[in-house]
């Protein structure tokens, strides 16, 4: 009998545990063409039979489903394991014009039902291309361009701001993405400097999702380059400059003579276009006047709680306050609320945790605050209430959220208030005695001076005197030097060029240790445009890599040197948008890059 039982149980809990490994999803594409076809796919991966696919009024079936199976298998550690998938597919047509949904559909695995996710595919109108502009329409999956000529509505990038008149610190989200009718890349991006804000940036993939967008009439591939959560800091009209990038755009030549080969061989050339966003100007108010005594510069949409550690405690036992602020604004910048706690308790400084999430609706998070202080006397306390302000960017108010007050109970702890306590809360003090204030007069190791031995008068006195003054000479001397130095601001650059240049480069060796690629290329070419704009006395808008290479003609550098220059930008350019560079290529550019700065100092000195 207990054997039945427990191959019964074996048995529940192996199909307990292949049921929870079964996936059921569905997929088709975002957006699609009005008048093209696309495909509906559902996959599950188990056995499976009895699907049900609810009705789709918005589109034509035009064929399905129909049923793919593949098989996989793999030997770990001595045992096998096997899977299979199962796909159903459809080919469907839309209807009209607009976004809809496809509801979820159940298939049976083992005798239980599983469902799978629903999915929106937004429906675009045809594309209208202007025949002035000789572009054919990419539609879904055309992009190919009829000349040699990129205009300028077929390749452009656009910087969306959600909103252009903001409170301070205020967040709103800024996008740069790219619209294209042709097959095409990034070689060259430099995307503009927030100046008067706080940036915070919103991670995207690294793979970067093409995605497919009606503007203006016409059907663009687009992808999302950059997304940041921007905080102005002043009020006033603020500017984001353009951002400049260098697209590279595959186009099919034009052959002058043909031949019978043309109908089955197209021959492509890669042409480079500069492209820059529009800038845009942000009104930013100032925030209203009323401001309570506990405003610190919060604006979002907050809730904040909190609790005691415990309101009976003994002395010289820590009591904790915890508070915990969450919401959406600018929670990085919180600044923490303020404890008043009793005279007679010793304070710590407080331990602050965030937990803070940027995404294209914002940024949210949470920021917990944890006061410690410890009772050295017996007796009943009060902590007043703690107060928490913040501008409410939905009802455009201030808001005040409390918090206690507490009553606290202390009650005499073990060995009395005299006793040496020993707390590791914080480094304020490691040890701290109360109550002894008597301090004994020192009766032992005490050495005698006779009258005679007068030190005013003596040669050491004179010395005391004589050696401060020829100090303050010297130090005036090299002070004034320095100050004529330090004002000649284009001369305190170009020396501190390296300085700053090997710093970035250390920050770009612990990015190459960890294999973090984008990263480090990125910060290899800060380094080596900072460099250059420190050492050339050249701001960094303004350089290019056309007159870095006159402007170290100028000082004598030779045309090796600025070559390997030139190629250090550029392979550090096409690195950042091509598939994954190999470790040793990564090392061999950080150590060129060393190189060539070692080499520049020699040559440019000032």
């Amino acid at each position: 009998m207990r054997k039945l039982v427990f191959l019964f149980s074996l048995l529940l809990s192996v199909l307990v545990l292949k049921a929870a490994n079964v996936k059921f999803s569905a997929s088709a594409p975002n957006a699609v063409v009005m008048g093209e076809q696309f495909r509906l796919s559902f996959t599950v991966n188990a056995e499976a039979k009895d699907l049900r696919v609810q009705e789709m009024p918005d589109f034509e079936v035009l064929m399905g489903p129909s049923q793919s199976k593949s098989y996989s298998s793999s030997w770990v550690n001595g045992q096998s394991s096997s899977e299979t998938t199962i796909t159903f597919t459809y080919i469907l047509m839309p209807k009209k014009v607009g976004t809809f949904n496809i509801a979820p559909a159940t298939i049976k695995v083992n005798g239980a039902n599983y469902v799978s996710n629903a999915l929106s595919v937004k429906v675009l109108p045809p594309d209208k291309a202007s025949s002035a502009s000789g572009d054919k329409s990419t539609g879904s999956n055309s992009n190919q361009a009829g000349s040699q000529a990129i205009s300028n509505d077929g390749l452009f990038i656009k910087m969306q701001v959600a909103s252009r008149t903001v409170y301070e610190q205020e967040g709103f989200v800024v996008t740069f993405k790219l619209y294209s009718l042709y097959d095409c890349g990034l070689n060259e991006v430099k995307f503009p400097e927030f100046e008067g804000f706080l940036a915070q940036e919103i991670e995207l993939p690294e793979q970067k999702q093409w995605g497919l967008e009606n503007y203006n009439g016409r059907n663009y591939r687009t992808v999302v380059l950059k997304q940041t959560v921007l905080y102005p800091q002043r009020s006033g009209k603020l500017t984001i400059p353009a951002g400049k990038f260098e697209a590279v755009v595959r186009l099919r030549s034009q052959q002058k003579v043909k031949s019978i080969f043309d109908d089955f061989f197209d021959s492509y050339q890669d042409v480079k276009k500069v492209i820059t966003s529009t800038p845009a100007a942000i009104t930013v108010k100032p925030l209203p006047s009323g401001k309570p005594a506990s405003f610190s510069g919060a604006v979002g949409v907050f809730s904040m709680s909190s609790n005691i550690s415990s309101d009976r405690v003994k002395t010289n036992e820590a009591v904790t306050i915890k508070l915990k602020i969450s919401g959406n604004g600018n929670v990085k910048l919180l600044k923490n609320p303020e404890v008043t706690f009793p005279n007679d308790f010793e304070i710590y400084d407080p331990k602050v945790e965030t937990d803070i999430k940027a995404s294209a609706s914002g940024v949210s998070g949470s920021k917990s605050i944890e006061y410690y202080a410890i009772p050295r006397y017996a007796g009943d306390f009060e902590i007043p209430v703690i107060e928490f302000s913040y501008f409410d960017t939905k009802s455009m108010t201030y808001r005040t959220m409390k918090a206690g007050p507490y009553k606290l109970h202390v009650e005499k702890g073990e060995g009395g208030a005299n006793s040496p306590v020993i707390s590791n809360f914080g480094e304020k003090e490691a040890l701290k005695y109360i109550g002894q204030d008597i301090r004994y007069l020192k009766i032992k190791g005490i050495r005698f001076i006779s009258k005679n031995d007068i030190f005013f008068g003596s040669f050491l006195y004179l010395l005391c005197y004589l050696v401060p003054a020829i100090l303050f000479i010297v130090f005036f001397i090299i002070y004034r030097k320095q100050v004529k130095e330090n004002a000649n601001i284009a001369l305190v650059r170009t020396k501190k060029a390296n300085k700053m240049a090997v710093k970035r480069l250390k920050n770009a060796g612990k990015l190459l240790k960890a294999n973090n690629k984008e990263a480090f290329y990125d910060e290899v070419l800060k380094a080596l445009w900072g460099y250059l704009s420190d050492k050339l006395n050249i701001p960094q808008s303004n350089l290019t890599k056309d007159n870095v290479e006159i402007e170290l003609n100028k000082y004598g550098v030779d045309e090796v040197l600025i070559n390997q220059f030139m190629n250090i930008l550029n392979d550090c350019e096409f690195a950042r948008y091509a598939p994954v560079q190999s470790s040793d290529a990564m090392d061999n550019l950080y150590e060129q890059t060393l190189e060539a700065i070692g080499k520049m100092e020699n040559i440019i000195k000032r």
